[in-house]
């Protein structure tokens, strides 16, 4: 690559800084502004880089992202936000500010005072997220192409307010870094300067536009390819951008009500949408049970990945996966779609047989357990399943072996032998999470038979130094055991052509995007599909009885075979992909599995199977300063929501107020107490309050006369525009920022009532009487839309808000114009308050009951129950019913230490724990009339 920058222009800055952060193998060639430029529409003083291809980028953010995207960094969302926001906002008012500077001679105040509002953004967004960065925790391209932009107006970091700490501390942080500094000392030399500033005097200052687009905070949605990864800059648009340039990180333009102007055509259009009523709204579609396709129309078929049986689902879990679904399936049914959601619980694999032993109960008990608690906590989320079903049935065994068979047939299926550790005492086979050992890597003593969880490296199990049974701590043996395989390079043919497709025609988060090409890139090997366990979906070939599918090959066949069990015609939705739009919600683990693996087996297959069309994964939520989890007490899990007192639809905003769409995201009490207080009942709450009182209180329960007036149609118009980007943004599944829509028409209707005082009004002559009845008519029929477009985040508050102000069943449909539901001579119900403050008390009881050392779940809380050594008194030598006791103890202190040791607990928890199940082998061999021996250190054998 050959990169071609002239000295002195600022945008050379960001280039070359780029290159050095990421490390590109460039030749760095220095150029004349004035010479023929690499591409013919490149303008002079802008960097150009030449690819080996030949293709030349011009726009200095282009190359910027393409350094790193060389070295395997995709933007996340938010770094695409930052890149819109620096090529929109940021660089043309730094470009103003350099030109103020080096011709009008303007020095580092005035700049900086030019810049104020654009540095308030940053040190807001800083502050807010807490990250050393503008995108997490380790610098990005967002951070050198916003510190590009900034660096040639503020070269020192003492110009700029002492007030905006975190900003100075990244400005600094990015100019010492080796990169940074090198660029600014080969680009901004003194000369180089001069003949740059001779160019600008050439020129006309550079223009602002003093109108900003008005956002709420949603992220720009990145297509496939290099063209779809962020704003070019410079006046370079993206030919492929398809999404409107208001989209970007909030501004503090947000906060102070500043707005894009309105158009004529916006505001007439929003008046007809307004008097047209209730009469231009669709009815509502109500699908006959069961659910299936139907002609002409948009039929939505979603699924979330099915979550493991053995264990209880923390509030990461829900959110990545069934509360996503829920919210998009509800949003779906409101715009008359036909729509279907099933998920279930995926019951066969080591993990069950695992939770089973540590139970002492058998697989299907284990499965029948956890499944009726998945089920209640889903319910009492509200999730609005058509279908919640399991993976062990009957048609789960049926449609995996005719897959199974289908691929056979098609000479997708290998066989090969597999070294495999078999632990001759349990007479096994020894599935991964049943072998423990030495980490070959690092050390580790701890290490999985599948991962090591300190270097986080795969490790095949025979590679594991010193390994032991979990089961019985016996020492396994290699032997080897016959395997088939997925040829995964083979399908590859038919698999690319299809991802092709798909990525073009739907809609995949970025991170999905990634994952899939990262797996394609480091070249696709044959996948072995069958395991040595007794729990599972039997493979039927002969010299295979004994085995049985891997979870992953067998669980996304649980989709179809949940569908069967909900409806006979399931081969309707499942291989019908003419009419059917499939949707799959996960957290970005399972991408692989979605993207490659399932719909490799059903491309070979060939049997006509609906494959996905819109891969939705979120990132990590992760609980306040730490992870989930349930041996250490920490974090809130399903079954344990209900007992906060806290309503679940709360669960569900904040949840889904802070989904992790773009990068990780924490739960954090404190925030979840101020969004509550903040923005549900002092915004959204108090507008549909004040609302539904002023129709009570002024106006006997029936909605008043409206007489608009321009002020009024502007609001019709701006809550339009609030509506249409709430719908573009639930179409692309940007669910979180989607919200954010909601909460802002509250925000213009609470402005609205608060600038028109209707409880002032109404005392005074027939204008003012009028004219509150107009503020209270347009206010109410705000909130009646905003009970609509609230259905797929908090159910049961949009169903309260319906019955207090008796909305019409039929006008529960969302369209995408504003329209009058609630015309003069309405009645309304009883209205009260829809949300209640959250004490500080209150949130700091919940915050030390979650943090640790909470009450554990109902299988490992009997464990710790009884890990205290019984007393000597409990019966004499040789007493049975002691040994009995005692034996079953010893068994139960050694799940609970093994299960402490799976999940990294402390390791100070860890030895009190060992030293408890010590003392009780201690008493079990007294007991026994044995002598209690010195327990010989790991790795020593007693000679």
């Amino acid at each position: 690559m050959r990169l071609r920058v002239a000295p002195g222009g600022p945008a050379a800055l960001k280039v070359l800084a780029a290159a050095g952060a990421a490390a590109a193998p460039v030749r760095l060639v220095w150029g004349d502004p004035l010479e023929r430029p690499l591409a013919s529409l490149s303008p002079p003083w802008v960097p150009a880089l030449e690819l080996d291809s030949g293709t030349v980028l011009f726009s200095p953010n282009a190359i910027c992202q393409f350094f790193f995207l060389a070295r395997g960094e995709e933007p996340t969302d938010l770094t695409n936000q930052w890149l819109e926001w620096e090529a929109t906002e940021l660089q043309p008012a730094a470009s103003a500010a350099l030109y103020a500077q080096l011709v009008h001679g303007k020095k580092g105040l005035e700049a900086v005072e030019a810049l104020g509002q654009l540095l308030d953004h940053i040190e807001q967004n800083l502050t807010r997220r807490g990250t050393a960065y503008l995108a997490g925790d380790t610098k990005s391209v967002a951070d050198v192409v916003v510190w590009g932009a900034l660096f040639p107006v503020l070269q020192d970091e003492t110009s700029l307010p002492s007030e905006l700490q975190a900003l100075r501390t990244w400005f600094q942080n990015m100019t010492l870094s080796e990169a940074c500094r090198k660029a600014a000392d080969s680009v901004l030399m003194p000369k180089a300067l001069l003949e740059f500033k001779s160019y600008l005097q050439k020129h006309p200052p550079p223009c602002v536009a003093t109108e900003r687009a008005t956002s709420n905070e949603p992220e720009v949605q990145p297509g496939p390819g290099m063209g779809h990864h962020g704003a070019g800059g410079d006046g370079c648009a993206d030919p492929h951008w398809d999404q409107p340039s208001s989209l970007g990180p909030a501004s503090p333009q947000e906060e102070d009500g500043s707005e894009r102007a309105l158009t004529e055509e916006e505001i007439t259009a929003a008046v007809d949408a307004w008097a047209r009523g209730v009469a231009a709204l669709p009815k509502p579609w109500k699908p006959q049970k069961p659910v299936l396709p139907v002609e002409g129309m948009r039929n939505v078929l979603i699924t979330s990945a099915l979550p493991y049986v053995n264990n209880v689902p923390h509030l990461g879990n829900i959110i990545g996966c069934v509360l996503s679904a829920d919210t998009f399936a509800r949003y779906c049914r409101l715009r008359n779609w036909n729509t279907l959601y099933v998920c279930g619980t995926d019951e066969y694999g080591t993990a069950t047989e695992t939770k089973a032993m540590e139970e002492g109960l058998t697989p299907q008990e284990i499965c029948n357990k956890y499944n009726a608690i998945h089920a209640d906590i889903y319910r009492w989320f509200d999730i609005s399943f058509d279908y919640f079903g399991r993976t062990t049935t009957p048609h789960q065994t049926t449609i995996a072996q005719d897959i199974f068979q289908r691929l056979l047939a098609r000479g997708f299926l290998l066989q090969d032998t597999v070294e495999q550790l078999r632990c001759e005492d349990c007479q096994r086979f020894l599935a991964d999470r049943f072998v423990e050992g030495v980490c070959p890597f690092c050390n580790y003593e701890e290490a999985r038979g599948d991962q090591c969880d300190k270097c986080g490296k795969l490790i095949n199990a025979v590679e594991l130094k010193n390994p032991q049974c979990k089961l019985c701590r016996g020492v396994p043996v290699v032997k080897t055991t016959q395997h088939l395989f997925l040829d995964l390079p083979k399908l590859e043919e038919r698999l690319e052509p299809w991802l092709e497709q798909s990525w073009a025609t739907g809609d995949w988060t970025a991170n999905a995007r990634y994952i899939t090409r990262s797996w394609i890139r480091d070249g696709l090997k044959p996948r072995c599909i069958t395991r040595d366990l007794k729990w599972g979906t039997p493979v039927p070939l002969d010299g295979f009885q004994d085995k049985v599918f891997y979870v992953w090959f067998d669980a996304p066949i649980g989709y179809l075979s949940i569908t069967a069990n909900y409806t006979d015609q399931w081969e309707r939705w499942w291989k019908n992909p003419q009419q059917v739009e499939l949707y799959n919600f996960m957290a970005k683990d399972n991408v692989p599995f979605h993207s490659v693996i399932f719909p490799c087996s059903l491309l070979g297959a060939d049997d006509n199977y609906t494959l996905v069309n819109h891969l939705i994964a979120t990132e990590y939520l992760n609980y306040e300063d730490g992870k989930f989890s349930k041996s250490r007490g920490v974090g809130v899990f399903g079954d344990m929501a209900k007992d906060t007192g806290i309503p679940a639809d709360i669960w569900r905003f904040y949840l889904l107020y802070l989904r992790p769409e773009g990068q990780d995201s924490a739960f954090s009490w404190s925030d979840l107490m101020l969004k509550n207080n903040s923005e549900l009942l002092n915004n959204l709450g108090n507008f549909i309050n004040r609302a539904g009182m002023f129709v009570c209180k002024f106006f006997g329960g029936v909605v008043p006369d409206m007489v608009l007036t321009l002020d009024d149609k502007r609001l019709l118009a701006r809550v339009t525009l609030e509506l249409r980007q709430y719908h573009q943004l639930l179409e692309k599944v940007r669910i979180r920022d989607a919200l954010r829509c909601i909460l802002s028409i509250s925000r213009h209707g609470n402005q609205y009532i608060q600038v028109n005082e209707p409880w002032k009004r109404i005392k005074g002559d027939e204008k003012d009487r009028q004219r509150a009845g107009t503020v209270t008519g347009v206010a109410v029929n705000m909130a009646s839309m905003l009970a609509i477009m609230l259905q797929p985040y908090m159910p049961s508050v949009s169903l309260a808000i319906q019955g207090q102000l008796r909305i019409p069943p039929d006008c529960f449909i969302l369209s995408h114009d504003f329209t009058c539901t609630l015309p003069a001579g309405h009645c309304v119900g009883t209205v009260s308050p829809l949300f209640q403050k959250l004490e500080n008390d209150q949130v700091e009881s919940l915050r030390k009951r979650f943090g640790g050392g909470q009450t554990e779940d109902v299988a490992v809380k009997p464990q710790a129950e009884q890990t205290h050594p019984a007393p000597a008194t409990l019966g004499a030598p040789g007493d049975p019913q002691l040994i009995q006791e005692l034996t079953e103890k010893v068994a139960k202190q050694g799940n609970y230490v093994r299960q402490l040791k799976a999940n990294k607990a402390e390791k100070g928890e860890v030895d009190t724990e060992v030293a408890k199940l010590l003392e009780l082998k201690k008493q079990l061999l007294l007991a026994e009339g044995k002598s209690p021996e010195v327990p010989v250190p790991k790795g020593k054998r007693k000679k």
